[in-house]
């Protein structure tokens, strides 16, 4: 899906990349596969504010999608290619050949009529949804599952996707696109291919009233505040702010907060940030 540059007809105009939704088949979803979608503003149960920057946004509706891939050995055809405002990539609607319909993450390149399964043995196509020990090595996934049969929590987002490295007896090595290279036991499901709209990193807003649109409010910056306020805030003209921090003052940018002692540890073969041997 490529971008549009927008003509600078107004200030808010001028530096906006837009995105194309040629990709788009319809405008209203299934109705029942979709359900409302309130909002906290960021507010627990008892009206307190337990989550900054919340507030406001487009009204939404919800729409459940498959993770799990789990009605299997019965192919399904693509009906529709649909926008999710509650994701970036695409979504697509799906009708199996017993007459049900779901909505799935659109893998990219896929089209309006064409016929995917999901199941033990299938063919490793773009689409289909299969267990990662029946994957050839060297093959690029997405929705990939972390436990069998909690659904797809990996790769979702538009544009990703993981490689399957390696299969041993009973894990198999899958590297991450931050760079991690972890196990995963082989009956997890994962599907083929990459996320659809991969064009979406190259979007601008172009103003501030857009990020307002999504629900996001204003950021200040800590150094901008009162030292009663955050432990970066105060001195005198523009001044560093000491070491970064955030407002309850716990160490930013570097410190290291992954709990030790984590059983999921030991499935991580190299970890994301480890230095390159050169």
């Amino acid at each position: 899906m490529p971008t549009k540059q927008i003509k600078p007809i107004t200030p808010g105009q001028r530096h906006r990349i837009a995105p194309v939704f040629d990709d788009v088949t319809i405008s209203k979803p299934l109705k029942s596969k979709t359900k409302g979608s309130g909002k906290s503003g960021g507010r627990n149960n008892r009206g307190r504010m337990t989550s900054r920057r919340i507030g406001g946004g487009h009204k939404r509706r919800f729409r459940q999608i498959d993770f799990k891939r789990d009605k299997h050995d019965i192919p399904a055809k693509v009906q529709t290619i649909e926008y999710d405002p509650f994701r970036t990539a695409r979504i697509a609607l799906i009708a199996y050949a017993d007459g049900e319909k779901r909505y799935i993450l659109a893998p990219n390149k896929l089209k309006v009529g064409d016929t995917i399964i999901s199941g033990e043995a299938v063919a490793p196509d773009a689409g289909n949804a299969m267990p990662m020990k029946n994957m050839p090595a060297g093959t690029f996934i997405h929705n990939v599952e972390m436990q069998p049969g909690k659904g797809g929590q990996i790769c979702r987002s538009a544009g990703t996707s993981a490689q399957l490295v390696a299969k041993a007896e009973k894990y198999v090595t899958v590297k991450l696109p931050s760079g991690e290279v972890r196990m995963i036991l082989g009956t997890c499901y994962a599907t083929v291919g990459t996320t659809s709209n991969p064009d979406h990193f190259n979007t601008t807003k172009g103003k501030a009233g857009r990020t307002r649109w999504l629900g996001r409010r204003p950021i200040t910056r800590g150094v901008a505040k009162n030292p009663v306020d955050h432990p970066m805030g105060g001195g005198e003209g523009k001044a560093s702010g000491g070491h970064p921090r955030s407002p309850w003052g716990q160490s930013a940018k570097g410190k290291k907060t992954r709990n030790r002692k984590k059983l999921s540890s030991k499935f991580i073969v190299r970890r994301r940030k480890a230095k390159k041997v050169v």
